[in-house]
């Protein structure tokens, strides 16, 4: 996404925000979520997107494992 803004928390305020849900079996999904707020303690990074080289990713083509969840 976008970044609207942030605190001295490091909340972050995203704008056109999406999720890419990868696959080994299918090609990258990725789901519109819109302006997204999340907490600074949840963020481990944040960098900037190098727009021409994410627009030539063919994403169907792409195969990767799932994250696997958190647990504590």
């Amino acid at each position: 996404g976008t970044l609207q803004g942030f605190d001295q928390a490091t909340n972050l305020i995203l704008d056109q925000s999406h999720e890419r849900v990868y696959s080994t079996k299918q090609g990258v999904a990725q789901l519109v979520l819109g302006v997204s707020i999340i907490r600074g303690d949840n963020i481990a990074v944040v960098g900037e997107l190098d727009q021409e080289l994410d627009s030539n990713l063919d994403l169907n083509a792409l195969r990767a494992a799932p994250l696997k969840p958190v647990t504590h």
